[in-house]
């Protein structure tokens, strides 16, 4: 039921079977429905999610009322609002599935359970951090970087599952161009 995790969580570190017993003891696998919410704006964060089967996303909607995607996860992904939750303050994002999806929800009360009995995931989780926050380090240098037909181009190349598995205007929003915009990429017209 948690294999997926369990052999994320082993790339990283190694875990006694003693361990895996008491991680497991509190594991919960949800089912998320297809564009339902896990987190709105205005909501404390208190979950990290970590993603068996499906894909999420995290967005704002805009000053123009606009949704504008700022990250995607799928299978072997954790997402969460880190300020709020870490923080305990309102969010700024919504976190939604953009398939039906599958996770494992990670309440704050219950992690800090677990790094307590399991010290040593405390190091599996600052690497899963620093590779989040490298991502999206990239993602800024992209944005300031690239045009948008190059950040298309560099994107359905890096991910191909995501421009099959996730809707045009999300992946557009994502990139930060109109989904008007990255029809005309994609027929050759720009």
């Amino acid at each position: 039921m948690y294999t997926s995790l369990l052999q994320h969580i082993e790339k990283f570190i190694s875990l006694e079977p003693s361990e895996i017993d008491v991680l497991e003891s509190c594991l919960n696998l949800s089912k998320i429905k297809k564009k339902e919410h896990v987190l709105q704006e205005g909501q404390v964060c208190n979950t990290m999610y970590f993603i068996s089967k499906g894909c999420m996303r995290q967005y704002i909607i805009n000053s123009k009322g606009v949704e504008q995607t700022l990250q995607f996860g799928i299978e072997n992904w954790w997402i969460t609002d880190y300020l709020s939750y870490h923080n305990h303050t309102p969010s700024n994002f919504y976190i939604q599935a953009v398939e039906s999806s599958e996770v494992i929800a990670l309440e704050k009360p219950t992690l800090e359970a677990i790094l307590i009995r399991i010290p040593k995931l405390e190091r599996y989780f600052k690497i899963v951090a620093q590779k989040a926050f490298g991502a999206a380090q990239m993602r800024i240098k992209f944005l300031f970087t690239m045009s948008a037909e190059e950040r298309y181009h560099h994107f359905s190349n890096l991910n191909p599952e995501f421009v099959q598995r996730v809707p045009q205007y999300m992946i557009a929003s994502y990139l930060d161009f109109s989904a008007e915009f990255m029809s005309k990429i994609r027929a050759g017209k720009v």
